[in-house]
């Protein structure tokens, strides 16, 4: 009876240890965020392969601490046997122990709630953990990843709040990515201004890869799984995405020790961003608000990308889809082409409600049409005067460059100007009037405008004509900002077309407003002459036009 009973007793304890001991390793290792435990390969007490993991688990939190990126990766043992294993601690963390002491509890906590499994991954607020007896150390794949929404949700604004959740990510990523610097961490934080009146005063976020990836690469991983946010976030007051080889996380709160190291200003009041073709927009605002991704040599808390422009207007562009574009310009079809420069192909379309477009498709791997792109972005969109071309919107998905400009019927000034035929219908009124126009949008971009502009190429073939011969002055890729009251400057790489360059321009590299104005002298004289200047162009129909006589 005696023997029976304790029998029975020893048979519940057993069930309970069956349920409560798991339970218990979860509880001691209640500070990881998530974890994968891949049961389909297991290991045994005291084999070759535990061996190498207790081995690991000894020298890889000092190699990731004393690490100026905090990171490491290491594998152990011979196949079969092997254990491949990478860790990474938060770019924001100073004090080398605390990253030591993250990834060892992970190598104790890994062992506790994924017990004998041979792939597993830990992930906790400072630091993360993988290890697995499959070489994944050659791949940048990040398409494990887990999806951490904040519970609660925004009430009031909660489309704009999206999109500025949207614009601040991208920064971010951009920030964590571009960053050149030998023992770059590959991490980027950032705040934006948002909303006093309605309790949302900020939003804070983070972004991280791995260092050992290429820039690309980790922008390309943060774009990944940025541009689903919309999906899985809308309308969170915060969420984090965890994946191995980037992540990142905003709240309304700092999830980072230390000051952000970017900030960016509220969205205009009342504005709503267009979220169509959510991917383009986000991969614009790398676009447009990367402009120091150019100066590589650079520390980026120095660069200009704070987008700390109080005193210029918000951009307010559409973004549109890939798909959409395909549509309206026939797949981009030959017969829509209107012509073709040094970094792309300008194709007219039709949006589906019947509205015209002029869509600049940029050359794919043309680094410097990159740069020019950023620069029309950053000052087109931020104009507004019916003398300077209308940029209507952008795209940038599946490593296409688009740019999409209001549709000129008459296309360039130069095409009509000097063709012998065209030309007979631009009497000495219509003339004027294009002189006229190109004149009022000078004045804008010089003086009357927030930002002082600098074109620095305007010619006749960058005066784009509507359907009433009404002159729009566009091409912005090579202008100078002027800040303040700066109103000249000095370069050492001299840009634009020969015959329309101010000589102090040409010779020692100093341009201001004035030689925009030089530059509109030569155009005033073609447009009077119907003759190219000698210099502007290899054709025999140019002249020295300084140098007619009455």
């Amino acid at each position: 009876m005696v023997i029976t009973m304790i029998s029975h007793k020893l048979s519940c304890y057993a069930s309970i240890i069956v349920v409560v001991v798991p339970f218990l390793a979860r509880l001691a290792a209640s500070d990881v965020l998530w974890q994968e435990c891949d049961s389909s390969q297991n290991y045994t007490a005291n084999s070759p392969f535990q061996s190498n993991l207790k081995q690991l688990s000894t020298t890889l939190p000092t190699e990731a601490s004393s690490s100026a990126t905090l990171f490491a990766t290491a594998a152990v043992g011979a196949i079969p046997d092997t254990v491949y294993a990478l860790t990474l601690c938060r770019g924001d963390t100073n004090n080398a122990s605390a990253c030591n002491v993250c990834v060892s509890n992970a190598f104790r906590d890994a062992q506790q709630v994924c017990a004998y499994n041979m792939d597993v991954a830990v992930y906790y607020d400072p630091c993360y953990l993988r290890f697995s007896n499959q070489n994944f150390l050659t791949s940048i794949d990040n398409t494990k990843r887990h999806i951490m929404p904040n519970g609660e949700n925004v009430t009031a604004l909660a489309a704009t709040f999206d999109a500025a959740v949207g614009v601040l990510l991208a920064a971010v990523a951009d920030y964590a990515a571009l960053n050149d610097s030998s023992s770059s961490r590959y991490y980027g934080t950032g705040v934006e201004d948002f909303d006093d009146e309605n309790d949302v005063p900020r939003i804070y976020a983070l972004a991280q890869c791995t260092p050992d990836m290429a820039p690309a690469d980790c922008r390309r991983c943060l774009e990944g799984i940025v541009k689903v946010m919309p999906k899985h976030f809308s309308r969170r007051q915060g969420g984090r995405i965890l994946g191995l080889r980037c992540n990142y996380r905003f709240e309304l709160y700092p999830p980072f020790s230390g000051a952000p190291l970017l900030h960016l200003p509220a969205p205009a009041s009342g504005e709503t961003p267009t979220t169509d073709g959510v991917s383009s927009a986000l991969a614009f605002t790398l676009v447009c608000f990367g402009v120091w991704s150019s100066r590589r040599h650079q520390r980026l808390s120095s660069l200009p990308y704070s987008r700390n422009w109080e005193s210029a207007p918000s951009i307010n562009l559409s973004f549109l889809g890939l798909s959409t574009l395909e549509i309206a310009t026939e797949n981009f079809a030959e017969r829509n082409k209107l012509g073709e420069g040094g970094f792309g192909a300008v194709y007219k379309g039709a949006l589906p409600d019947g509205q015209e477009i002029a869509v600049k498709r940029l050359s794919q791997g043309s680094a410097q049409g990159i740069g020019e792109l950023k620069t029309e972005l950053i000052l087109v969109a931020k104009l507004q005067h019916k003398n300077l071309v209308r940029l209507i919107g952008v795209c940038l998905e599946e490593h296409e460059k688009l740019v999409i400009y209001e549709y000129m019927p008459n296309r360039s000034l130069d095409t009509i100007l000097f063709d012998p035929e065209k030309s007979k219908d631009l009497d000495w009124g219509k003339r004027l009037k294009i002189i006229n126009g190109i004149a009022r949008g000078l004045q804008y971009v010089h003086e009357d405008s927030q930002l002082k502009i600098i074109h620095r190429d305007l010619k006749a073939s960058n005066v784009l004509l509507d359907s009433d011969l009404n002159p729009k002055i566009s091409d912005f890729g090579l202008a100078r900002l002027c800040q303040g009251d700066q109103s000249k400057d000095v370069t050492n790489r001299v840009v634009g077309t020969f015959g329309y360059m101010a000589p102090e321009y040409v010779v020692r590299g100093h341009y201001s407003t004035k030689s925009d104005v030089f530059s509109f002298g030569i155009l005033i004289l073609e447009i009077i002459t119907g003759r190219r200047n000698c210099g502007s162009y290899n054709s025999e129909q140019s002249v020295d036009l300084l140098t007619l006589k009455p």
